[in-house]
Order: C-alpha cells, then sequence, then structure tokens
C-alpha cells in the first residue's frame, strides 16, 4: 500500500490506481456497498455533507482529491487552486471515510493520453458557454474515477448544478452501472453557498457577494407568491445584483432542470442558475424553484 499513510490508519491514503482497486476489492470480497465523493480537496461543509450521505448508505466510502487540469482553462486558477490536504484529511477521517485517493496528474493522464468524453448536450450552454472545454474535462475525470472505483452509488453536490446534470446523462447515455446522488447546497448562516473559492473573497467582496443568494431567494419567493413570468423574475433578480459593485453578473437563468433548456414560464420544476465574478473571484450559485419541486424532481 501506500507509504502516505500506514494501511493500519483511518482513512487509509493510496496514490495510485492499482492500490485504489485491491483496497476497493478487499471492500467487495468483505460484501461491502462501495461509495464514491469526487472532489478537488479543499474541503469543507458541503463537501462534508457528500461523505457523510455517503457513509450512511454504503460500507466502505471512498473519497477523491484530485485538481483535475483539463476541465481548467488557460486564464483560470488551476495553478493557485487551494491545496489543503492535512485539513482535508482530519475533515475526512472526522466525517468517517474508508479511503482517501490522491493521484498524481501523471497517474490519471500519463504520457500519450489523448482520450476525452464528449460532453452531453446539456453541457453546451451557461457554463459551457462561459468555460469552453470545462465540461470535457469534467466528463473524462468522472468517467475515469467512475470506472476506477466501480462504486455503486457516486455522490455529487448541487451547487454545481449544470455538473450534476452533465454527470446523470453522462450515466445515462453509456449504460453506467452507478446511481448518481445529488445532495442539496450547504450554505452559510448569511445565505453564501459554500465553495473552495470563497476564501479567496476579501471582507468586502464577501459581503457583495450575498446578492448572489439573495437574489436566488427573491426568484423563489416571487415564484412561491404566483409569480410565472420568468422574465420578470430576471429583471428581479438583475435588480438584486446591480445594487453590489464588486459583482460583475456573466449569466443568469431559469431553466428545465433536467435539459436545462431555459424556460419562458415557470409552470413546472425550474432551476434559476447564475454566475458571477465578484472581484476577481468566480462564484455559481442556484435555486430550485417552486414548493411541488422535491415531489417530482429527477433522481
Amino acid at each position: 500500500m501506500s507509504d502516505v499513510l500506514s494501511s493500519s490508519a483511518r482513512p487509509a491514503v493510496v496514490t495510485t490506481i492499482s492500490e485504489l482497486r485491491a483496497a476497493v476489492a478487499a471492500a467487495r470480497r468483505r460484501g461491502a456497498t462501495v461509495g464514491l465523493v469526487p472532489t478537488m480537496g479543499a474541503l469543507h461543509a458541503g463537501h462534508a455533507s457528500l461523505i457523510q450521505a455517503a457513509h450512511q448508505e454504503c460500507d466502505f466510502t471512498v473519497v477523491s482529491i484530485f485538481v483535475n487540469p483539463t476541465q481548467f482553462g488557460p486564464q483560470e486558477d488551476f495553478t493557485r487552486y487551494p491545496r489543503t490536504f492535512d485539513a482535508d484529511r482530519a475533515l475526512v477521517a472526522e466525517v468517517g471515510a474508508d479511503l482517501i485517493f490522491v493521484p498524481a496528474v501523471e497517474a490519471m493522464y500519463p504520457a500519450g493520453f489523448s482520450t476525452y468524453v464528449e460532453p452531453p448536450a446539456v453541457a453546451a450552454t451557461l457554463e459551457g458557454q462561459s468555460r469552453p472545454g470545462h465540461f470535457r474535462g469534467v466528463a473524462t475525470v468522472v468517467l475515469k474515477l467512475l470506472n476506477q472505483v466501480r462504486p455503486d452509488i457516486a455522490y455529487f453536490g448541487r451547487k454545481d448544478f449544470q455538473q450534476c446534470a452533465v454527470v446523470r446523462r453522462m450515466v445515462r447515455d453509456l449504460d453506467l452501472d452507478v446511481r448518481i446522488v445529488i445532495c442539496p447546497t450547504v450554505r452559510e448562516a448569511d445565505g453564501l453557498a459554500l465553495s473552495s473559492r470563497n476564501r479567496y473573497l476579501s471582507a468586502d467582496a464577501r459581503r457583495q457577494a450575498l446578492v448572489l443568494s439573495r437574489s436566488l431567494r427573491l426568484a423563489a419567493e416571487l415564484v412561491d407568491a404566483g409569480e410565472r413570468d420568468a422574465n420578470t423574475i430576471l429583471v428581479r433578480m438583475r435588480e438584486v445584483i446591480a445594487t453590489a459593485p464588486e459583482v460583475r453578473l456573466e449569466y443568469v437563468a431559469l431553466v428545465d432542470p433536467d435539459t436545462l433548456a431555459e424556460v419562458s414560464e415557470v409552470s413546472r420544476p425550474t432551476a434559476a442558475l447564475l454566475a458571477a465574478r465578484v472581484g476577481g473571484t468566480r462564484l455559481i450559485d442556484n435555486e430550485l424553484l417552486g414548493s411541488w419541486f422535491e415531489a417530482v424532481s429527477t433522481p
């Protein structure tokens, strides 16, 4: 086993695909069900909620920590993306996972690597337009992790709404034998969605970033009060966001939660999605609109 931690430690840490497969195979021989929580590290309470969900439902939980270079554009923050392994390991141990997989870039993308996943149609808009190539990298690394671990269940956070839609569609389209569980967004007490990038925000930028969750909350309140016109809701959301001078809105949209097609009327389950730069930090967030949503949302 890897020398990152002794094999008796929990969670054990492995760095190679062969070690990962051996550990999962041993768990399978004991009759364990396997859960996977893919992450890029810099873990916070949102990640902890995913690991807790896996720990409660599965006998053996794997947490991957890998800052995936193929989902970052040339002007994005790959080199400065936070890497906090010691703190991450402590959080995973506290929550109760069994194994941490920390591969090197060379292990995931060895010399000569040239096979990538063409993401599904739900990747074409919103983040797909703002970050060309992003979902190609996401789909490729997620498929690799699913093949490496072969989990029964994999857990993702709803904050990355479009990513969840991409993964669900890829799993359906490619007939992968895994159940995808989407867990609710975890927020600070003031409403800010937890993100590894929040640590980049200055105190003033963080305060201004609250207009994002406020605008989403307003959209939900308008729908609950009977407003159905999407353009009216979007105008009101933009008005809230415009009150923060450091917040530069990239997009805000009301979409079908499965296809991500924009809607003109909120007469069925709808998701409000947005992205903005707050100072120099890019943040995304979303909200499910309509009190009926949970009863009919896609699994």
